[in-house]
């Protein structure tokens, strides 16, 4: 039973790793990059739909990127919705038919702000590992009565090295991230 609850926290932990380093993604380095926009959610017919099901993104230049639609009655919300997302500084033109996404340099200053985003996602991905670890110390403890306190107590050890390694990985995540922002 103790091993059930382990092997479900470090399923859930890795996937809350997983997510983070997916989230780090999304903040831009030097190169445009498709999973910029992979989250991004336009408002299709009244229901928030990722971009990625609405558009093909290619990537023809360093800081330039291409949306082509299947539909072009949604081109204008594609703008739209791209326009509206916070710190990401692109300015999307718009010709009939294709979407065109020129992504401008980045400053000093512009790296240190993506940085301090880059750090805030860490943050959430190290809260939801804490909040996955505490779930699952509960379930332990409510193992006390059926396997014995020696037997929750080794298994809330082997919680605490799974959690570590799992914040570990998402801070040497954080780390490349940095680094590569920072590189110039």
């Amino acid at each position: 039973m103790i091993a059930d609850v382990l092997a479900d926290a470090t399923e859930r932990m890795n996937k809350a790793v997983d997510v983070a380093k997916d989230d780090f993604s999304t903040v831009r380095t030097g190169r445009a990059n498709p999973a910029l926009f992979q989250k991004i959610m336009v408002p299709y017919y009244g229901t928030p739909t990722p971009l990625a099901q609405l558009a093909s993104l290619q990537n023809p230049e360093a800081r330039t990127l291409i949306v082509t639609p299947y539909d072009k009655g949604a081109l204008r919300d594609i703008e739209q919705a791209i326009r509206d997302v916070p710190n990401l500084g692109a300015n999307p033109t718009n010709d009939g038919n294709i979407i065109r996404i020129t992504l401008p340099d980045l400053t000093e200053e512009r790296r240190k702000e993506y940085v301090k985003i880059v750090r805030t996602k860490a943050e959430d991905g190290k809260v939801s590992i804490r909040n996955i670890r505490r779930k699952a110390k509960d379930d332990l403890d409510a193992l006390k009565s059926e396997v014995g306190d020696d037997e929750v107590s080794r298994g809330e050890k082997e919680l605490e090295l799974i959690t570590k390694k799992s914040v570990d990985a998402v801070d040497d995540a954080l780390k490349r991230k940095e680094a590569e922002l920072l590189e110039v």
